[in-house]
């Protein structure tokens, strides 16, 4: 990406080459490829460097619109501070309701958005049934025919949902968004990834 630059002002971008007019002259697409970062930068066209350290994981964060800067000859594509997505539902106030925004069917106090630690739970939920599922079968056989759950698979079960209340508890803790972002962030000991959460168990068979 390349921005023009005149009189130390940004005045046009180049999300691809493309050709150009400057003053009287047409310049085209080929001198993107073709002429020396000099060449270039003669006429005011910079290459744009992207400054991504204030750029957040945006699981977690809202990022802002990137800005552009000129400044000793470099063009920079910066963010700035990143927002972090609430961790908690938020619920409908009474400033809401004074202000006209309460819909009809809700209430003060209802729940206006749920925030991450709710829609990372419901996540865990499904992961889990998803795990459950595949053993399920031996429920129903032994509801259907009596046939013995063998001791391995009722273990399994048993430490899946023994996992998901921990995990549970733990998501439901975290003070704040960038605590959640900690419980999933891996990191790697003695060659060995993991994270504070941990992992549903697997059936070993």
């Amino acid at each position: 990406m390349y921005a023009l630059v005149i009189d130390g002002t940004i005045t046009k971008y180049f999300s691809y080459p493309k050709g150009f007019t400057l003053g009287d002259l047409q310049y085209p697409k080929d001198i993107f490829m073709k002429w020396s970062v000099s060449e270039k930068e003669a006429i005011g066209i910079y290459e744009i460097v992207f400054n991504d350290s204030n750029k957040k994981d945006e699981q977690w964060y809202i990022n802002t619109n990137q800005s552009f800067a000129f400044a000793n000859g470099t063009v920079t594509a910066s963010y700035g501070t990143a927002t972090p997505k609430a961790h908690a539902d938020t619920t409908w106030s009474q400033d809401d309701e004074d202000a006209g925004d309460l819909p009809d069917d809700k209430s003060v106090g209802d729940i206006k958005t749920r925030g991450l630690k709710y829609n990372l739970i419901q996540t865990l939920k499904s992961q889990v049934s998803g795990i459950l599922n595949d053993t399920d079968w031996y429920i129903t056989r032994n509801a259907e025919k009596e046939t013995a759950i063998p001791s391995a698979i009722s273990t399994h079960r048993d430490a899946v949902r023994t996992k998901q209340a921990q995990m549970e508890t733990a998501i439901t803790n975290a003070s704040n968004t960038p605590a959640l972002e900690t419980l999933y962030t891996y990191t790697t000991t003695d060659g060995v990834q993991s994270r504070p959460l941990g992992e549903l168990p697997t059936l070993e068979i």
